[in-house]
C-alpha cells in the first residue's frame, strides 16, 4: 500500500448535510472534503476517526461492532436528523489491531461493541463516501485531553498508514458554543493565523508549538473547552515528520468564525 496522509478536518456545526440552509452555510467545507477524495494516493482500505465528539475517562476506547448504529449528539435540530443512518460497516480486526498498537505503547485501552457513529465522523463521511461503503471505527479521546498524550497515540498509531488505513481527527480549529457570531471575528482569525504558522514550522519546532497552544492568541476563548481541537495531536502524531498542506479555510462563517483543515503527509 502506499503511505496514506493524515488529516485534521474541521466538521462543521451539527447534521448540516441534512438541513438546506446549513448545507448552503458550509458549501466550501462540502467542497473540500470531496476534494479530499482526489488528494488520497489511493482508496483507503479502512477509515479511523478520532472524533471530538467521543471521550471516555481511563481509556483510549475502539468501536469494535460490526455494524456500529448511530449517535445523535446533537440538540433542537429538525425531527428528520435524528433519523439520519449512516450504515458503514465496522472493522472488527481493525479494531484489535488499533487497539494493540496502542497497548503496545503503554497507553490503556479497550474494545467497546456498543458505540456508535457520532455526527463527528458520520457527517464528513457521508459527504466523502455517500454510499456508506467504507469500512469505518472510531477512537476515543480521553477526558484529560493532554496534548502530549494524545500526540504519543498518533504515534502509535503510525503504522496503520502503511497498512492502507486512513487517519482523520474531526473537530474544529474555533469551537465555542457560547460565541458563535461577531464575538467569534477577532479570536479566531488570530488563533487560525496562530496555527497555520505553527503547521508551516521545521517538524521539531512545530511538535513543542503546537503542544504549547494555550499560549497562543486567543487560545482559551478558541477552545474554552478543548474537545475539538485535540483530534488535531492524534493526526499530527501520527505524521509528525511530514509536511503540513492547509486544505480548507473560509472566513466570516456564520457571521463571524474562522476555520481551517489540514493534510499531514
Amino acid at each position: 500500500m502506499t503511505r496514506m496522509p493524515t488529516y485534521f478536518i474541521s466538521h462543521g456545526g451539527g447534521p448540516w448535510p441534512w438541513i438546506p440552509q446549513m448545507r448552503e452555510t458550509f458549501r466550501e467545507l462540502e467542497a473540500s472534503f470531496t476534494r479530499m477524495i482526489d488528494q488520497l494516493p489511493e482508496r483507503p482500505k479502512a477509515v479511523l476517526m478520532i472524533s471530538g465528539h467521543w471521550e471516555e475517562d481511563d481509556a483510549y476506547t475502539v468501536m469494535h461492532a460490526a455494524k456500529p448504529p448511530m449517535v445523535y449528539d446533537y440538540y433542537g435540530f429538525p425531527a428528520h436528523t435524528y433519523e439520519i443512518t449512516y450504515p458503514a460497516p465496522g472493522a472488527p480486526a481493525l479494531a484489535e489491531r488499533v487497539a494493540g498498537l496502542i497497548d503496545a505503547a503503554g497507553l490503556p485501552t479497550r474494545l467497546d461493541d456498543s458505540r456508535g457513529y457520532d455526527h463527528g465522523t458520520f457527517v464528513p463521511m457521508a459527504i466523502l463516501w455517500p454510499q456508506a461503503d467504507m469500512p469505518l471505527i472510531q477512537i476515543s479521546m480521553r477526558a484529560h485531553f493532554s496534548p502530549e498524550e494524545h500526540l504519543e497515540l498518533g504515534r502509535a498509531l503510525a503504522p496503520l498508514r502503511d497498512e492502507g488505513v486512513l487517519i482523520v481527527g474531526s473537530g474544529l480549529s474555533y469551537h465555542n458554543l457560547a460565541a458563535f457570531g461577531p464575538g467569534a471575528r477577532v479570536p479566531s482569525e488570530a488563533f487560525d493565523k496562530w496555527l497555520t504558522d505553527a503547521l508551516a514550522l521545521p517538524p521539531v519546532e512545530r511538535t513543542a508549538e503546537v503542544l504549547g497552544w494555550e499560549m497562543a492568541p486567543h487560545a482559551r476563548a478558541c477552545h474554552a473547552r478543548e474537545d475539538h481541537l485535540v483530534p488535531l495531536f492524534t493526526a499530527l502524531g501520527a505524521a509528525e515528520g511530514e509536511p503540513a498542506t492547509r486544505t480548507y479555510h473560509e472566513e466570516m462563517i456564520r457571521g463571524g468564525v474562522t476555520a481551517s483543515s489540514w493534510r499531514f503527509g
